[in-house]
C-alpha cells in the first residue's frame, strides 16, 4: 500500500519572521496595519507572506473581533428546482464577484422551509460564522427580517419592497408590478383576452405582486377569464400546468381574475390564448406541452417568460421573455452588504424593470 502523505502545513508568521528577518510582533504589527513598523519592514513582510501563501486564520479573526469574512446565504427553496434556475446561478455569480474583491467567503445552505432558514441564522450568529446574510425570496408574512434585527444581523433583503418596520435591513428589489403590467399591455395590444399566469411558489412576496398586478390589469381592461396558477417553478409543474389549462382543466391553486371558486377550485374558463410563465425552465416546458398536444406557438397560444435566459433562444420559436441583468442584480446586493458591514447605512435600491423582449412566441389572438 502506498504510504498515506501527510497533509502541508500552513505557513505561520513565525515562519514569516524567520524568512523576513524581522521578530514575529513586527510580522503581527506589519500585516494587520498597526503602528510600530518601518514602511520598508511592513513591505518586506508582506512580501514574505505573499510568497509562502500566508492567509489569516478566520478562528483568530473572530477573536480579535475582526469578523468572520464571510457572508451567508439560505435557500428555502425545493433544492430539485435549483439546478436547472438561471435565475440564482447569475444572482450567486454577481454576488461572489463582489465578495471575491473583498476576499470574502459565501456560505451557502439549502433548507426545507423558512423555520429552518431562522434557525440556521440563529446558528450562524451564536456561533460567529457570517458577519452578515443576504436574504432572497422575501415572504408576504415572514418572520425573518424580525430575528434579522432582534439578532442585530446585518441583512439586505433581494426582491422584497422597502419596508419601514426594518431600517436597519437593506432592500434590493425590482418592479414586478411595472414588468406584469407591461406583459400585460403587449398580449393586450395583440388582441389576448384569455390569459393564464403560470407562477411561482405561493406565498412569496414577489408572485403575489406579479398576481395582485395582473388582476388589477385584467379589471382595468374588463378581462374576465384571465387566472393565475401557483407552481413549485420546475419543468414538470410549468408542463402539466399547461396540459390542464390547454385542454380546458381546471386545477386547485388557481386564481382568478374573476369567477367562482368553490372548493378551492376555479370553475368555468375557456382555453387561454396566452400564457405567462415565471421562469424560463417553465416556459420551455411549456411549449413542449402545448406542441405534444397539437397546439401551435404563437398561432394558437402566445408564450411569455419571466427570466429571459439562454434557454429562451435555444427553443423554436423562440420565446418572448423579459429580460433584466440579473448578474449585476446579485452584484448590487453584494455592494449593499458590504456598505453595512463598512458601517454604512441602510438603504432601500431599485434595480431597473424588467424588460420585455418580443420574439417569435407571442403572435396576434387568432380566437
Amino acid at each position: 500500500m502506498p504510504a498515506k502523505r501527510s497533509p502541508a502545513r500552513r505557513p505561520t508568521m513565525k515562519d514569516i519572521a524567520q524568512r523576513a528577518g524581522v521578530s514575529e510582533s513586527a510580522v503581527s504589527f506589519a500585516l494587520n496595519d498597526r503602528p510600530g513598523v518601518s514602511e520598508i519592514t511592513r513591505d518586506r513582510v508582506r512580501r514574505v507572506a505573499e510568497q509562502l501563501g500566508w492567509r489569516p486564520s478566520t478562528a483568530a479573526r473572530q477573536l480579535s473581533g475582526e469578523g468572520a469574512a464571510t457572508v451567508g446565504l439560505v435557500l428555502a427553496r425545493p433544492a430539485d428546482t435549483l439546478g436547472v434556475d438561471s435565475f440564482f446561478l447569475q444572482l450567486i455569480s454577481g454576488i461572489q464577484e463582489v465578495l471575491a474583491e473583498r476576499h470574502l467567503g459565501l456560505l451557502f445552505q439549502v433548507v426545507e422551509d423558512v423555520d429552518d432558514e431562522c434557525a440556521v441564522y440563529r446558528r450562524w450568529w451564536a456561533e460567529h460564522r457570517v458577519d452578515g446574510v443576504l436574504v432572497v425570496d422575501p415572504r408576504t408574512d415572514d418572520a425573518r427580517p424580525d430575528l434579522l434585527d432582534e439578532l442585530g444581523l446585518p441583512a439586505v433583503v433581494i426582491g422584497g419592497a422597502p419596508d419601514a418596520r426594518h431600517p436597519g435591513l437593506s432592500t434590493v428589489w425590482a418592479d414586478d408590478a411595472g414588468a406584469m403590467a407591461a406583459v400585460v399591455d403587449e398580449l393586450s395590444a395583440l388582441g389576448h383576452r384569455r390569459i393564464v399566469h403560470i407562477a411561482g411558489l405561493p406565498g412569496l412576496a414577489h408572485t403575489e405582486r406579479r398576481i395582485r398586478t395582473l388582476r388589477a390589469e385584467a379589471d382595468r381592461r374588463g378581462l374576465a377569464e384571465v387566472r393565475s396558477v401557483t407552481t413549485d417553478y420546475s419543468d414538470a409543474e410549468g408542463a402539466a400546468v399547461t396540459r390542464r389549462v390547454l385542454q380546458g382543466g381546471v386545477l386547485e391553486g388557481e386564481i382568478p381574475a374573476g369567477g367562482k371558486v368553490e372548493g378551492g377550485v376555479v370553475e368555468g374558463g375557456s382555453r387561454p390564448t396566452a400564457l405567462i410563465y415565471d421562469n424560463d425552465v417553465m416556459a420551455v416546458a411549456g411549449v413542449a406541452a402545448a406542441t405534444e398536444l397539437g397546439f401551435s406557438v404563437p398561432g394558437d397560444v402566445s408564450v411569455v417568460a419571466w427570466e429571459d435566459s439562454a434557454l429562451c433562444r435555444m427553443v423554436k420559436p423562440w420565446l418572448s421573455a423579459l429580460s433584466r441583468d440579473t448578474v449585476e442584480f446579485g452584484r448590487t446586493a453584494a455592494k449593499e452588504l458590504t456598505s453595512l458591514l463598512d458601517g454604512g447605512p441602510a438603504r432601500a435600491v431599485r434595480v431597473p424593470v424588467p424588460r420585455l423582449i418580443s420574439r417569435e412566441s407571442t403572435g396576434p389572438c387568432r380566437a
